[in-house]
């Protein structure tokens, strides 16, 4: 019982997580949000190509999924004992499907929006904590590739702090923040170098 409810969570978040904001509302203006600026399929680079009027949608998608297969993960594991492992298993099962969709050809995107709704379902101090970083270092700096890396780096940390009790929950939690991080490893470099551009969460476009 416990295999096929680890299973059903695992296939249902992935399942789910292959269903991308960017994309799905790109392909209803006829486009695919992946083949312009840098072909990822987040939101940065939706507002860069689309603008803001828009990017609700892709937010309301995003998260609506996350939640959906956390929801689902506590609901059928939590029947057997294990609601925050389902909440979490969940969470990571959506997150790779958001990051490598098969139904979308692998290329997929860097989990950051995601992330933070998971985060929310499995501990709202978590998903306050990331926020508030991101919203800190991307109004100081308009840089969203170092706001989603510290965010990220400040996920792997709580689920440290808060979860050392509880293995799964913590390594779960490392491992979501851990793999946003290297999805942006690109980014990562950018910034070493110098390169990285500036982006504006409020309006089409890049920052000057």
């Amino acid at each position: 019982m416990l295999a096929y409810a680890i299973i059903v969570t695992v296939l249902t978040g992935y399942f789910l997580g292959n269903h991308n904001g960017a994309v799905c509302i790109s392909r209803l203006l006829n486009d695919d949000v992946r083949s312009h600026g840098s072909g990822n399929a987040g939101l940065t680079n939706f507002i860069r190509n689309y603008g803001t009027s828009k990017a609700l949608l892709v937010i309301a998608i995003d998260g609506g999924k996350a939640i959906l297969a956390c929801l689902v993960g506590r609901l059928i594991l939590g029947s057997l004992g294990f609601s925050l492992e389902g909440t979490v298993l969940g969470g990571i099962s959506v997150m790779l499907g958001h990051d490598f969709p098969a139904l979308l050809g692998f290329r997929g995107g860097k989990g950051i929006l995601s992330g933070f709704f998971i985060a929310l379902m499995i501990d709202w101090r978590i998903g306050l904590l990331i926020l508030a970083v991101f919203a800190l270092v991307y109004l100081c700096t308009r840089y969203v590739s170092l706001a989603s890396v510290l965010a990220a780096a400040v996920f792997c940390v709580s689920f440290v702090i808060f979860y050392h009790n509880n293995l799964f929950a913590m390594t779960g939690g490392v491992f979501m923040g851990l793999l946003t991080i290297f999805m942006h490893r690109g980014n990562i470099s950018r910034l070493l170098k110098g390169q990285e551009r500036k982006t504006n969460l409020f309006g089409k476009g890049n920052s000057k």
